[in-house]
């Protein structure tokens, strides 16, 4: 891939984040600390192919960084791969308090990549013909729907976010609600009931694309009800290992993020009009589990797609659902765990997520002949507006 017009990439590349925008509050305490933290600039190294001296452009990857740290980000983690080589960098700080630059290998929240991981585990069950997918999800979980559900919903519907299921219920409709329960539990059982209570959506399932975490909070029950161990256990066994993610786990109730990591901050506006960041690293996020509560690396996140792609985890019948819209539903670009964009008649297959304080993204054509992942530390990953550091890096991965 030659060099393309920024504007074009950053707008059509970096997947639309996952849950919707909150409001930020002025009254929530904020954090004494600022965008202003210094850092060395960023660093990075590029690893060519066998003879190949061609890849990642790493001028246009450095530059990306260099205004990280900044009132957009305190830190990133960036890797772009290629047939040619691969290029990995980072940039920032490990937090506010000093200087420190940011870990390299640091653990995040990946936010709704965990949903590409939920779709294997699903995918992968499939294959061993222990979930029909085609099979109403009534009939696993009878004691979960009412009887308003008169219509099938599928695991594929599920799969795919055509179920009409509504979306669960949360802790706070805003920032400020959200953080201060951000310690206590919201099981993915009680969100599942309280989505069911609601009653269907007035379309026939399979006919309307709406992307929904309650999607993937079923399909975590189901994995549980179908093998009788936990989500974690079951995804850990299916997917983490074949791919070889040894840093990467799933924190259920823990707020912590074990390792080494980079903190995370969240812009608050004061009454004043300043903006200051509250530190949001500790968060217990129990009720994202299946959509959304997975911790992991940029490298272990590289693994996933690679590995995916090239059919070393997902049997390749089952694959292709993973590559594959539903059929006459009009705009549909979402599939089973992943999402697709089209540039320049290229298609880019991915999945990105954000949690407060970090937005992540993994993402490639399906030959793999380009890559992308990265985790940044956002601070504003929850916004509806485009932060400026991800359309760089995306702008800078594709030259």
């Amino acid at each position: 891939m030659r060099a393309r017009a920024s504007s074009v990439l950053a707008a059509s590349l970096v997947l639309a984040l996952s849950a919707g925008p909150l409001a930020v509050p002025t009254s929530a305490a904020p954090s004494s600390g600022t965008a202003s933290a210094s850092a060395s600039a960023p660093t990075g190294h590029r690893t060519d192919g066998p003879g190949r001296t061609d890849g990642p452009d790493e001028k246009a990857l450095r530059d990306a960084l260099s205004v990280v740290p900044g009132r957009h980000a305190t830190a990133a983690l960036v890797r772009v791969g290629d047939p040619d080589g691969d290029w990995h960098g980072s940039a920032g700080v490990r937090d506010l308090a000093g200087d420190r630059p940011a870990h390299p290998d640091a653990r995040f929240r990946a936010g709704s990549v965990t949903k590409v991981v939920t779709a294997a585990t699903v995918l992968r069950l499939a294959a061993q013909d222990e979930i029909d997918l085609d099979a109403p999800v009534q009939g696993y979980l009878p004691d979960l729907f009412t009887p308003e559900f008169e219509q099938p919903i599928s695991v594929r519907h599920l799969l795919n976010h055509t179920s009409g299921i509504k979306p669960g219920d949360g802790l706070g409709d805003d920032f400020a609600e959200v953080y201060a329960h951000r310690f206590e539990t919201l099981t993915p059982r009680q969100v599942a009931a309280s989505a069911i209570a609601k009653g269907p959506e007035d379309f026939t399932p399979g006919r309307r694309q709406q992307y929904r975490n309650i999607n993937y909070t079923i399909l975590g029950l189901l994995i549980e009800r179908v093998t009788g161990h936990s989500y974690a256990s079951v995804a850990t066994r299916l997917v983490l290992r074949p791919a070889g993610m040894h840093h990467t786990y799933f924190p259920g109730t823990d707020p912590r993020i074990r390792g080494p990591h980079n903190r995370g901050y969240q812009a608050v506006k004061q009454p004043d009009g300043t903006t200051k960041l509250l530190d949001v690293t500790e968060w217990n996020q129990a009720d994202r589990w299946a959509a959304g509560d997975m911790i992991s690396t940029t490298a272990d996140l590289e693994k996933l797609l690679t590995k995916l792609f090239r059919g070393r985890i997902v049997p390749r019948p089952e694959l292709e659902e993973m590559f594959t819209t539903p059929p006459g539903v009009p705009g549909a670009q979402r599939s089973a765990g992943l999402e697709y964009t089209e540039v320049d008649g290229e298609i880019f297959w991915g999945k990105s997520g954000s949690r407060y304080g970090y937005s992540a993204l993994i993402g490639g054509t399906r030959d793999l002949s380009r890559t992308l992942v990265y985790s940044v530390n956002a601070t504003d990953a929850k916004s509806a507006e485009r932060n400026p550091v991800l359309d760089r890096i995306t702008a800078a991965a594709l030259k």
